[in-house]
């Protein structure tokens, strides 16, 4: 006889899908239509994106919990990032759940970062519900897209019971939710049933002692350490004496002081929390993701979470420009070091190694964007840095050195194709596939070293005029391509400290391309602008014009310079060379040398120059 259970009267899901298709979207109706809210009350659009880069970028970065009740049945949703840089974080959320609802766009179709998400749910024996979602597009090709959904289930080796998947059409934006395409739906009801009966509910052992797996980890002002997972076996009541099984295998003792479970967006306090709830345990400490928590007297591990390895690096330092300290507040190695181990508990695809220096740390991460947002983040809490330009971890098998790839896709103009092929052949990459739909875009597909698109990003949207799009996964490791140049041009560089003046700019402005305005404050070392060839130039950009008694017969024109877009994180990490780094404070990023002074910078190349030979 059995003594497998299931609990029916919870469903825990996770929303996928790739970004932009409508995911937090679709999350606010349910939200709405599940009687969350009074039909009165103010809400804020896309309410799972609480953070405020996930608000400015209209993306999720981090997985987030909730619920909703339907007919008697509580439904813990959770929200994951559609971006393959978060990978991490897609892979904790999913051991919580049973089941995930795939949404994808009825015009784009299935697109890299739906892949890179769709296997990891495969590989977890998820029951899948495929959406597909803004079916009121004029584009729409909702046929068409299904095909392609089957097409990527055949392609990823999917079981036979998976691909056998219910199919709902949906437009996220208005609540509606059919079985048919053709049927005009009215709410999301079609949607909350399916989940009901096709997701089945958490299964677990009663005979088994109570065992939680911590996925995430939280900090409340007033409770302390907070440790969420899912409770695998058992039942947990508050006040029950505790221990956290730790990767070494060592016993750490805690009490649950206080137990909460996701009601809507908010937490409930409850006495008790039964099999297959997503618990939160408060004021606990010193627990890590990937920890089990059980009762002392029956401690038994689960398996630990398991996640791809970290593909991207970077340095991070101290900021020892001669503006240090002027903008931030946590400006000391101890205050970064501290925040980013902070950031390894939380986040499990981030991995943090000291550098040859105590002030050096290197930042090992799924992508240069998920870094990116790291360091935002980091800047936006107050604190001063400097980073180095991303490079990619090698491994090395059989005794050669193999190198991260890339599977590229692009969707751009026909007119953009030549450019973007010989752009991408250039950095090693092999086209694979070309899909022309007949309707004046194409889809292209590229196998790419990881390192080929470090700085290619901004040159991409400038080749297509801002209007291509390009995503790409993980697909494996292979043998190093080959060296091939980085940016080709050189940088113009600040040879004293001082404040920027429009006539100095005027007169190089046809050097090459500015990077700052009048008035911006420059020191020894500072780039203030891309050369137009590919050496760097030392340059005065502090000097202004000499007076004289002389009248000019003419009256003198004022400068008139070619406007500096504002840089972000992300084009001063696509620009940066080896030998330069990006300084990052509150209210400020500037790009510069890794050695400011011009003589030692002089020596440094002649050093490098010797060494290759």
């Amino acid at each position: 006889m059995t003594s497998r259970q299931t609990n029916d009267a919870l469903r825990n899901i996770a929303i996928i899908a790739h970004v932009d298709h409508g995911k937090t979207t679709m999350l606010d109706s349910m939200f709405r239509q599940s009687g969350m809210f009074r039909e009165n009350q103010d809400v804020d659009e896309r309410i799972m994106d609480s953070m405020d880069l996930e608000k400015e970028r209209g993306i999720t970065i981090a997985a987030k919990n909730c619920s909703v009740q339907y007919q008697g049945t509580k439904i813990n949703i959770l929200d994951t990032p559609g971006h393959a840089d978060f990978g991490g974080e897609v892979e904790r959320a999913l051991m919580m759940v049973d089941g995930v609802i795939l949404l994808v766009d009825a015009s784009e179709g299935p697109l890299p970062q739906t892949r890179f998400v769709l296997k990891k749910a495969l590989d977890a024996h998820l029951k899948i519900i495929v959406v597909v979602n803004k079916i009121d597009r004029p584009d729409a090709r909702i046929s068409d897209v299904l095909d392609e959904v089957y097409e990527l289930f055949f392609d990823l080796d999917a079981a036979e019971d998976q691909i056998e998947f219910p199919v709902l059409y949906a437009i996220g934006r208005d609540g509606i939710a059919q079985k048919d395409p053709e049927e005009k739906g009215t709410d999301l009801r079609p949607l909350f049933d399916t989940i009901v009966s096709e997701v089945p509910g958490p299964t677990y052992d009663a005979d088994a002692p109570f065992q939680l797996l911590v996925s995430d980890l939280s900090y409340s002002e007033y409770l302390g350490g907070l440790a969420i997972g899912r409770i695998s076996n058992g039942t947990l009541k508050k006040g029950r004496e505790l221990v956290a099984i730790q990767e070494d295998g060592k016993h750490l003792n805690l009490r649950s002081t206080k137990l909460q479970v996701y009601e809507g967006l908010a937490l409930a306090e409850v006495q008790e929390a039964t099999p297959g709830e997503i618990t939160v345990i408060a004021g606990v400490e010193d627990v890590h993701i990937g920890d089990t928590i059980c009762f002392k007297d029956e401690p038994k591990a689960l398996p630990r979470i398991s996640i791809d390895e970290p593909t991207v690096a970077m340095m991070f330092t101290i900021n020892s420009s001669p503006f240090a300290g002027q903008d931030g507040d946590h400006v000391q190695s101890n205050k970064i070091r501290e925040r980013l181990h902070k950031e390894t508990l939380r986040n499990i695809a981030i991995q943090i190694e000291q550098g040859t220096t105590p002030e050096e740390f290197i930042v090992k991460g799924r992508g240069e964007f998920q870094l990116a947002i790291l360091i935002e983040t980091m800047r936006r809490e107050g604190f001063e840095l400097t980073v180095g330009r991303p490079s990619v971890i090698y491994r090395e098998v059989n005794g050669a050195r193999h190198e991260p790839i890339e599977h590229l896709f692009i969707d751009c103009s026909e007119e953009h194709v030549g450019v973007i092929s010989e752009k991408l052949s250039q950095r090693k990459g092999r086209m694979v596939n070309l899909v022309n739909h007949g309707t004046g875009r194409v889809r292209l597909e590229f196998s790419i070293p990881a390192r080929g698109l470090i700085g290619y990003r901004n040159e991409f949207l400038t080749d297509t005029k801002g209007m291509g799009l390009m995503n790409g996964y993980l697909e494996g490791y292979e043998p190093y391509r080959g060296d091939f140049p980085s940016r080709p041009t050189g940088s113009l560089v600040a040879d004293r400290q001082g404040e920027a003046l429009a006539y100095s700019l005027g007169n190089l402005e046809p050097r090459g391309m500015l990077l700052i305005e009048p008035g911006a404050k420059v020191y020894e070392g500072m780039i203030v602008g891309i050369h137009n060839r590919a050496n760097d130039l030392n340059v005065n950009v502090t000097k202004g014009k000499k007076l004289t008694n002389m009248r000019a017969s003419g009256r003198d024109d004022s400068v008139q310079l070619s406007p500096v877009p504002p840089m972000s994180l992300e084009s001063a990490i696509d620009l940066i060379r080896d030998d330069e780094m990006i300084e990052v404070t509150p209210h400020s990023i500037r790009l510069r040398k890794s050695v400011l002074n011009i003589i030692e910078r002089e020596k440094a190349e002649k050093r490098n120059r010797l060494a290759k030979g």
